[in-house]
């Protein structure tokens, strides 16, 4: 869900850019964007995959089942743009018609993106984003889960 809307209710074109953004990373990595997390460092997909392409690595977010299969450069290419379209800022995001003028071909020079919105991770010790389930580990490294009814 786009930050502008998920914050403060404004919806515009831009929030399906957003999301389009978000499922064009998981599509490339194989993975969902809701529960992704790397629990050394609390990091979502968005926040992986800014780090990978950014450290000039972003290969390394495709999925291991089509690896082999696809054209680096255009991978690297979707990553480009997937990263323009989860821009925090909704005025730096691509229309969709431009994304798929850029997905299409080489002639649109593609602009550096900055870091994506929510990309600061999250604390995964804390309560779950419902505040329902709390997870906790001891000492041991035994986890414990406590469920809460609505």
């Amino acid at each position: 869900m786009a930050p502008e809307y998920a914050m403060e209710g404004l919806f515009s074109i831009k929030p399906d850019v957003f999301s389009f953004g978000v499922l064009l990373l998981e599509i490339i990595s194989g993975r969902k964007n809701n529960g992704f997390h790397l629990r050394e460092h609390g990091e979502s997909l968005l926040t992986f995959a800014w780090k990978l392409w950014s450290e000039g690595r972003g290969l390394e977010l495709t999925d291991p089942s089509i690896k082999e299969s696809c054209d680096g450069v255009q991978v690297l290419k979707c990553i480009h743009i997937s990263l323009l379209c989860v821009q925090e800022d909704p005025a730096d995001r691509p229309t969709m018609s431009l994304v798929v003028h850029m997905l299409g071909g080489d002639t649109i020079p593609l602009t550096q993106p900055s870091q994506p919105a929510f990309s600061v991770g999250r604390d995964v010790k804390t309560l779950d984003p419902i505040g329902l389930i709390h997870k906790a580990s001891t000492t041991n490294e035994v986890s414990l889960s406590d469920v809460s009814p609505r």
